[in-house]
Parts: C-alpha cells; structure tokens; sequence
C-alpha cells in the first residue's frame, strides 16, 4: 500500500509509525490489539474518504471502517487491513428552530449529548459516552430514552455516504429510500456515511435516575415483578436491570463486594412532579441495599454507566430478543451469574433492558432494517478480562450462556449488543426472511464486490 493517492490529505499511519499507529488502533475490544492492520487512513473529510475508497475499489482491496470504534467485535481495526478511519471527524450542529442535529462519524456518544443539551435537547442513542454515533446508529441504537422516542434510527432523518467507487450520495425518505431503509440497522455494508442528520427531541436538563442495588437472594423475585410493573409504567420511564458483581460501595458490607447483586437503574425523563410516584413502586418491589436514584443532570445520567465500560478490556458479548422476561428465562440468567468464571481485573454481567412504548409500538416493524418486532426485554451477557490466557475460558461461558438462553430467545435481535455468530444468525438477527434478501440486493446494488466486509456481514444478493 505504498503507492497511496498523494491528493489524501490526512494522516497515513503504518506498523513502525511506533506511539501514533498505536494509540491510532486502540480499541473498545482489547483483543482487536492482538493484530494490526497494514494501514490506518485517518480522513479529515468526505474527500479524504472518497479517496481511500476509490484506491481500494480500483485494486481490489477489502476495507474496515472505524467510526468511534466501540464495536465488541473489534471489526474496525483487522489484522493486515485497510482502516479507513473516521474518527478526526467531529463536527457537530444543532439546530434549535427545527431540532435537526448532524453529526460527523468521528462523533461520540458524550459529545452528541452535550451539543444537543445546550439547547434541551437530546438525540435518543446509547448508553456510554464512549460510544460512536455512527456505528451505534447503522445498528439500530437502544438506551434509556427508547421506550420515550424509540431507537435511535427512528429519529434518523438522512444520511450521507460515500460510495465504494468514490461518489457522494445522499440518503433520506424521498433520495435513495430502498438506501436509507437499508442504512438504518444494516451497518456499515453499504458504504461510509460521513454525515447523520437526527431528530432531537427534549430532555432535561434534569432527570431522575441511578441505581437500586438489591441482594441476589431478592433478584429472582423482584425480576419477576418487573414484566407486569413495566407494562403500566410510563413511557418516559428507561429500566435496566442488572445481574452483576457488587460495588465496594462504603453502604455494602465488605463481605458483599463482588459478590451478585441486582442493580436497577430507572432514568426517568418526565415530570420531575411526579418523579417519586414512578421511582417509589420500583423500589418497594424488594429491600434495597443501597438507593442511590437521585435527581441529576441528563449529561451525568446518560454516561453513569461508563465505569462498567472501560476502554481496552478483553471482551466478548452475546446478546438477543425476549419475547417475556419469563420464570425460566429468568431462572438461566440467575444460574449463569452466579457460576460465571471469576479472575483478577475481570468482571461479567447480565443486562436486561426494558423495551415497549415507543421502540415497540410507534414504528412498524418493515420500516426499517433494525428489528423489534415481539421483542419485550432484551437481554446481553459481557465478559470482561485482561489476560489473554483466559480467552478460551470467557469463550465458552459465552457460548454456554448463549446456548442456555436460545430457547427462551427470538431469532432477531439487537446486532449491536451481541458478537458476530455467524451466517444463521445474521440472516435471522434482522427478522423475517424476506427483509434479508431486501437487505442483500441493496449490498448488492451498493457494494456488489463485498469490499465493506468487515462488520456483521450482509453476502450481495447474487444475479439469477
């Protein structure tokens, strides 16, 4: 890759460029650090982009893309790849007047948040400041405001993507649909989308939200409350709950740090009014240990969950759809929690997060790639860990939770919060059948030669 187009104007860093190739292709996923890629293209614009992808296209050379670089999968940095790397790109707007915000790909979580609360205003996303808007958003994208203003998808109002070949297209409801249908929950197969145009919505600058730490012995008790609370509760009500080690919190005793606890974590969005009247029935479901819900700015809610996300860990997820949090279900994720592997610096957990209300019941199932069609709860297993020694370990706790929780799961899911399980899964994990060969005939009208390959990966449809 020595002969790069001298008209790129960013930087091109290489394996013997020392510090900067190295802080260049750091991670979420730890394990991605094993391997380098042969070149990492950082983009200082659209222009930039268009460049490194007509270079690929016209030598046959497979390209990864990394945006904020938060996938678990660590897609965005293989081993002896081509990176075009998005992240020096940061511009964010925020209009007040129409509520439009449009992001760069190098955006992260944090940063969206803050641009839109300067105007009350937040864009439904994730959950971590950490994360990238982009690949957060081409998979779906879930958080605490879903069951208010749905996935983050759903208040995608266009995007801009460079093509494989190099050129400049636009995607919305009347430019390039059948695109847009495909970009919103289909990932990064279709090209590199330099530019995402959302509808924000308002929030804060105040909510109510934290944590409801309750001992294990009340977990399977409370969890099988939660579906029939849920089920009245309000819209501007987010629920998490979490199977996890205990904090060395100084209201826990000693003998209960890192021992499982179930953590509730309410952010309520509405009325502050009548915040107590939602929050109370929460916590009266069991004895808290600890109530650290409280009311707080929505920038401090909406990256509380940062100290359980560090960057570089070793990690894997599996993850998928709930049709009812039911008694067996339920029962396996208490089983898998109490007997997962247990080292130094590690840590693994279950998240449960509520959907209904607007992720639900607002938009119809069709209408865009992300699916969520019967999904109630959705349920995501992380392991995390420093040593590459134990790999195969974390591996098979993952694929025997994965295996435990099949029965009880749908076919669809969240591609975002689960680790790439292969070919079956990826033409179930967007639902029915017939929206993965739509999906495959948009990859094959946009990337007919598979050079985006490295992601969750849609196969062109082939001719014939």
């Amino acid at each position: 890759m020595t002969d790069f187009p001298a008209d790129f104007r960013g930087a091109l860093l290489r394996p013997g460029d020392g510090d900067r190739y190295d802080a260049a292709r750091a991670l979420y996923q730890g394990r991605a650090a094993d391997e380098g890629p042969a070149l990492i293209a950082q983009c200082a614009d659209e222009d930039d982009v268009a460049t490194v992808l007509r270079h690929a296209c016209a030598h046959g050379i497979p390209v990864a893309v990394r945006g904020g670089g938060h996938g678990s999968d660590g897609y965005a940095m293989p081993g002896g790849a081509l990176v075009v790397d998005l992240s020096p790109m940061k511009a964010v707007t925020v209009d007040p007047e129409t509520r439009v915000v449009r992001a760069q790909p190098g955006v992260l979580l944090g940063e969206l948040d803050a641009a839109a609360q300067e105007h009350g205003l937040a864009v439904p996303a994730g959950t971590v400041s950490s994360t990238g808007v982009a690949g957060l958003t081409l998979g779906g994208g879930i958080g605490h405001l879903m069951r208010r203003y749905g996935a983050t998808v759903d208040s995608l109002l266009a995007g801009e993507m460079v093509t494989v070949d190099g050129r400049k297209v636009r995607a919305d409801e009347a430019e390039n649909p059948e695109l847009f249908w495909a970009l919103r929950g289909g990932g990064g197969n279709f090209g590199v989308v330099t530019a995402f145009e959302y509808r924000a919505h308002p929030v804060g600058p105040d909510v109510v939200a934290g944590q409801l730490i309750f001992p294990f012995d009340q977990a399977a008790d409370i969890l099988g409350k939660l579906p029939a609370h849920m089920a009245t509760a309000p819209r501007e009500l987010g629920l998490l709950a979490v199977l996890a080690p205990a904090p060395a919190l100084p209201m826990l005793p000693p003998e209960a740090h890192g021992k499982p606890v179930l953590v509730l974590v309410p952010v309520y969005t509405g009325d502050l009014a009548t915040a107590d009247e939602v929050i109370e029935p929460l916590t009266a479901l069991g004895r808290p240990v600890a109530d650290l819900v409280a009311r707080v700015p929505w920038l401090q809610a909406n990256s509380m969950l940062d100290a359980v996300a560090p960057y570089g860990k070793r990690m894997n997820l599996r993850g998928g759809y709930l049709p009812a949090l039911s008694a067996d279900a339920i029962e396996v994720l208490l089983h898998h929690a109490a007997t997962a592997p247990s080292n130094p610096g590690a840590a693994t957990s279950f998240n449960m997060w509520c959907m209904g209300g607007a992720i639900s019941e607002d938009v119809a199932e069709d209408a865009t790639v992300f699916s969520r069609e019967g999904a109630a709860w959705l349920w995501e297993a992380v392991s995390m860990w420093d040593a590459p020694e134990h790999d195969a370990q974390y591996e098979q706790w993952a694929t025997t939770v994965g295996e435990a929780m099949r029965p009880h799961s749908l076919t669809s899911g969240y591609t975002n919060l689960t680790d790439d399980l292969g070919e079956p899964w990826r033409s179930g994990v967007h639902g029915s059948e017939a929206k993965y060969r739509r999906l495959r005939a948009v990859k094959a009208a946009w990337d007919p030669d598979n050079v985006l390959r490295f992601n969750k990966n849609i196969a062109p449809a082939t001719a014939g």
